[in-house]
């Protein structure tokens, strides 16, 4: 068998666009009222102040919770919050990935 572009995979590029989701982590984001949010975010930062990095898992994480903050906020300060820190993640991530390629 001839190898050639088109049947070469990236295993590295594989993994990383596996993990750019979390539908467990997902659902229960849908389920929490505005209250639990804001308890998760603070859990969500104290974790990250904890490990001094954010890993891809974090990054995603952050995302689905920055992005259901952003849409359930009843503060415009609250909403500009979430939705600065989610483009911020939406980039780390998008860097991870070009890095995996």
């Amino acid at each position: 068998m001839e190898k050639t572009p088109e049947n070469i995979i990236n295993l590295s590029a594989e993994r990383f666009s596996r993990t750019k989701h979390d539908p467990q982590y997902e659902t229960q984001i849908a389920r929490m009222n505005k209250y639990e949010l804001l308890e998760e975010m603070v859990r969500f930062q104290e974790e990250r102040t904890a490990k001094g990095k954010l890993n891809l898992e974090m990054m995603v994480r952050g995302q689905i919770l920055f992005r259901a903050l952003e849409l359930t906020s009843e503060t415009s300060e609250l909403r500009l919050l979430a939705s600065s820190y989610r483009r911020h993640l939406e980039y780390e991530i998008e860097a991870l990935g070009k890095a995996a390629q």
